[in-house]
């Protein structure tokens, strides 16, 4: 076990590869508000935490890990079923930690109990956020779509990230407020590489003056203990409002149970009440809250 370990000292530390495996069963508590942590996690159990671009930090009481961080370019707190007052030190030990560390990522994601007491310990003055959204309703779906999948929605190709690429980078911008090509863009594209080449991508593709074009897209970007988690949703504007949300996300549900995991879930702004209303149809139900912090 993993609290047996002479070199875990009490407190919030960065933890190593050897402690991965103690971080998943925290993850493993809470399957669906630990999905984006376990994915990577489990991407680190197969290589290592530097290989995948990541850290592992973690707060030990008691000769045991009870909270835990995922950091890349998200840090993403762990600390499923703890009492106010030990998740109140952890996440005040974390705190401590994420702000001499900052540099390593851009904004705070994840359950929003976690994500808003971890960012009203970090902050103090300290650190401004350029956007917080305190509430990011979660939600799963554990059975069949209620409505007909799209048949048009399907895997992407490799040979199409040229539409691919452009449809997810409109997304991200229009999401979040700025293109993740600043600066290049290499690390984004490999990243749609990934999910294409995983058969994680999904999209429906039509002509458009005799050139395809990407008019519905969707990725089921993070799996791990049993859950699949859909991002990057997007309709193109022109077709917003014809009905092609909700047989796309169908589709993608489909898929998802089919192929990654028993759950499929994901997380949307509050104001959203139009994307919120098109996944209650097809049978998503909201089971808690996520809160974003963007730095």
């Amino acid at each position: 076990m993993l609290g047996t370990r002479p070199s875990l000292r009490p407190g919030a530390q960065v933890l190593g590869d050897r402690h991965v495996p103690e971080a998943l069963r925290l993850c493993a508590a809470d399957p669906v508000a630990s999905v984006l942590a376990s994915s990577r996690l489990l991407s680190a159990s197969r290589s290592s935490l530097v290989r995948t671009g990541n850290e592992l930090w973690g707060y030990v009481e008691g000769g045991r890990l009870v909270a835990a961080c995922l950091v890349s370019a998200n840090l993403v707190p762990i600390a499923p079923g703890l009492d106010l007052a030990t998740r109140s030190r952890a996440l005040a030990g974390l705190a401590e930690l994420a702000v001499r560390r900052r540099r390593l990522y851009s904004s705070l994601v994840g359950p929003a109990e976690l994500v808003m007491d971890l960012w009203q310990k970090m902050s103090g003055g300290r650190v401004v956020a350029r956007d917080v959204r305190p509430d990011q309703p979660s939600m799963v779906i554990d059975h069949p779509p209620l409505v007909a999948p799209d048949p048009s929605v399907r895997c992407s190709r490799p040979e199409e990230i040229d539409i691919v690429l452009p449809a997810c980078v409109d997304m991200f911008t229009e999401e979040v407020g700025y293109s993740p090509m600043t600066g290049g863009g290499a690390g984004y594209t490999a990243r749609v590489r990934t999910l294409i080449a995983q058969r994680r991508s999904l999209v429906r593709v039509e002509a458009d003056h005799g050139q395809p074009r990407v008019i519905f897209k969707a990725e089921l970007a993070a799996s791990g203990c049993g859950v699949t988690q859909v991002q990057g949703v997007w309709v193109v504007p022109d077709r917003r409002g014809t009905g092609l949300s909700e047989p796309g996300m169908a589709a993608v549900v489909e898929h998802g149970l089919a192929t990654q995991a028993p759950v499929v879930s994901l997380y949307v702004n509050s104001y959203n009440t139009r994307a919120i209303a098109s996944y209650l149809a097809v049978g998503f139900r909201q089971v808690g809250s996520y809160a974003t912090v963007q730095l």
